[in-house]
């Protein structure tokens, strides 16, 4: 074979195995075996050079590699657990991916000792990896210790871990809280001038909708019944009121880099990390109750059957009516007041006190409109991908207690569709202002999802099938009917579930982009973020850009760089914000498991392998491996193309699926892992 190299991010395995994408089949990766990564870590820019072919377990040929450059390096700080061995320290990485471990020097262990945190075994600690020291790569690399967390097992501190190990942190800089202080002492009180400039709409009646444990309101929607035109229709003035932000975190300021740099909150089991400092999530930018706030509105008038006869952007400064949570708006629209009482008593919000009943009509209205939206929506094709929600019940030390299902109401999904229809619109209405001033004008940001890839869809139609359904697949294209063709009929089955969680997983990630190619999952032609500028970057940059479109300014090549530079980190940093989530509910899922070994559950087969079968937990959805040596004294088969085992001997059959009984035997809360065993 003609020797070549290529340059790419590469991915690294625990064994120290390393993956980067073949750019003559864009299918197949290439393949660095063990002792070839010459240093390269998990998400390096790297240069490879094909040394040879050789072949995978299912013997398909395979391109083989090695790595001969680093160019980049994806990150260089870790966080892990400190374990001794003959006097010397080293670190334990938390990432998975991370194959070698991290040797603290006895200079660097000295130093620390010297300034009064000596290192202990099972402490917490993040480290820098020295890679200019790293020129034997055939030894471990040295790193500096930049804190120490704590002993590992407690709560705040394997929190704390979680939120550092993906490259996010729970405090902010000095410079960044005095700003964020600064804007409060200053700009809290709103002048006439800036009412001035704005739509007053504090006349409107307008609510917030939240959960009950929120601290930070985003959006409100205000309501008004407008008298019926000449032809006696009824007409509707609905607005989509969102924090204005971007009043007060102006460009390029310490904030705005701050910002840019997180991208999101991050939300975590137990705790917010927000994406901006409380003082401007919690106060300034928030739309608490009976404050005059400034906004930036989306306000539409429309018909009695929700369709948009007019719209309207701008600025405005509103004054919110109400403090609803999802549960107080939920029980006025069912007329319950005996409910409403119960929700809003004992509460320490004095605006969930006041009588939500008043507000009855308004809010039955609105949910009316919204199940015509949300009807219309799948009628276009988009895709249903609700899924239960489970919660954990943590006792004051942050261990989990006990579990629950998030109940969806119908006031989540109003809220929801008019958030939609006001980014759809917003989308639109940039999209439309760029066409008509010509190509050379492109200053946008839309949130685009992009049509199912063949292959994972002729997996997942492999796998329904092995369940006993059919997803209609033509020419290994999939349309968003028979997706939700599929969805309905697993509706209400044991499989439900796995089917659900196995169709999302072969969807494309919807990611931020400057070119629009329309939101496949929601059948939208237009869509972008604009409703959560507090804890989203992404809806900050959207709320500028829109200004500009309003104001006629234009947009420079500098501008069109940097937008889509904003696109690509914030997509980057959602992912990370939910490997951060899913890290700190599989923390408790274990921890919950742990505390119950030896414990009997019902549970359903999520996963067959040549080495086991994974178990879900039915009410936790904590998942766990029954290992193929401890089902018995049988030689078990595993099939591909059924997912399932089958027992030589006993002829014993697990299939992907399946109901089964088990107890937990095993919890490792350093690996995040469960061991189950087979209850007969």
């Amino acid at each position: 074979m003609k020797q070549q190299t290529i340059t790419g991010t590469i991915k690294t395995t625990a064994k120290g195995f390393g993956f980067i994408g073949d750019p003559e089949n864009e299918d197949k990766d290439i393949v660095v075996e063990a002792g070839s990564l010459n240093g390269a870590l998990n998400g390096d820019t790297v240069e490879v050079t094909i040394t040879g072919t050789g072949k995978n377990k299912k013997g398909e040929k395979e391109k083989l590699g090695q790595v001969v450059h680093v160019a980049t390096r994806a990150k260089e700080n870790f966080v892990g657990t400190i374990d001794a061995e003959q006097g010397m320290f080293f670190i334990i990485p938390d990432d998975k991916k991370m194959y070698t471990d991290i040797v603290i020097s006895p200079a660097e262990a000295e130093r620390m000792a010297k300034a009064g945190t000596p290192l202990q075994k099972d402490q917490k600690v993040q480290v820098k990896i020295n890679f200019a020291g790293w020129a034997d790569v055939k030894r471990n690399p040295s790193g500096t210790v930049l804190r120490i967390l704590g002993a590992k097992g407690n709560n705040n501190v394997e929190m704390e871990s979680i939120v550092l190990e993906k490259g996010f942190e729970s405090s902010f800089p000095r410079p960044v809280e005095e700003e964020a202080e600064e804007i409060e002492r200053v700009e809290k009180i709103i002048t006439p001038e800036e009412i001035a400039k704005r739509r007053d709409i504090r006349a409107t009646e307008t609510f917030t909708i939240d959960p009950f444990d929120a601290k930070d309101f985003d959006d409100a929607i205000s309501f008004k019944k407008l008298a019926t035109d000449a032809a006696g229709k009824i007409r509707y003035e609905i607005g989509v009121h969102i924090a204005d932000v971007s009043h007060y975190v102006r460009e390029g300021s310490a904030l705005d880099k701050e910002a840019v740099k997180r991208g999101c909150s991050i939300y975590l089991v137990d705790r917010t990390i927000p994406m901006l400092p409380e003082v401007l999530s919690n106060d300034v930018c928030s739309l608490n109750p009976h404050e005059d706030k400034l906004t930036f509105s989306a306000i539409f008038i429309l018909d009695d059957k929700a369709q948009v006869i007019e719209r309207w952007f701008g600025r405005t400064i509103m004054n919110s009516t109400h403090r609803f949570t999802y549960e107080t708006a939920q029980a006025s629209i069912d007329g319950d007041a005996k409910l409403v009482e119960k929700y809003s008593s004992g509460t320490q919000t004095p605006a969930l006190a006041e009588p939500g009943m008043k507000y009855r009509e308004q809010l039955t209205t609105l949910n009316r409109l919204a199940k015509i939206l949300q009807k219309e929506k799948f009628a276009a094709g988009a895709i249903e991908f609700e899924q239960e929600e489970i919660k954990f019940k943590l006792d004051q030390e942050g261990r989990p207690i006990g579990v629950y299902k998030k109940e969806r109401l119908d006031t989540h999904k109003l809220v929801e569709e008019f958030m939609l229809l006001a980014n759809r619109e917003v989308a639109k209405f940039i999209f439309d202002d760029i066409k008509r001033k010509g190509p050379r004008d492109t200053g946008a940001i839309y949130r685009i999802h992009e049509a199912p890839d063949k292959d994972k869809i002729a997996d997942l139609a492999t796998f329904a099938k092995a369940l006993g359904y059919n997803l209609r697949v033509k020419d290994g294209v999939v349309t968003a009917r028979d997706l939700n063709h599929l969805l309905e009929e697993v509706e209400g089955t044991p499989h439900e579930s796995l089917i659900r969680t196995a169709a999302v997983r072969s969807m494309q990630k919807a990611i931020y982009s400057t070119k629009n190619i329309g939101h496949f999952g929601l059948a939208f032609d237009f869509y972008t973020h604009f409703t959560s500028p507090i804890r989203r970057y992404p809806d900050l940059l959207v709320h500028r850009v829109l200004a500009k479109h309003l104001n006629g300014e234009p947009f420079g090549d500098r501008d069109i760089v940097v937008f889509q530079s904003i696109a690509e980190s914030s997509t980057r940093r959602e992912i990370d914000a939910s490997d951060a989530e899913r890290s700190s509910k599989k923390l408790k899922q274990v921890e919950y498991m742990s505390s119950r070994i030896g414990q009997t559950f019902a549970g359903t087969i999520s996963g067959v392998t040549e080495w086991g079968i994974y178990v879900e937990e039915n009410e936790s959805r904590s998942e766990g491996m029954i290992k193929l040596r401890d089902l018995g004294n049988d030689f078990y088969e595993f099939n591909s193309k059924t997912y399932s085992i089958t027992g030589k001997q006993s002829g014993a059959k697990f299939t992907l699926g399946d109901a089964i009984k088990f107890k937990v035997v095993g919890a490792d809360l350093d690996k995040k892992i469960l061991d189950y065993a087979l209850v007969k």
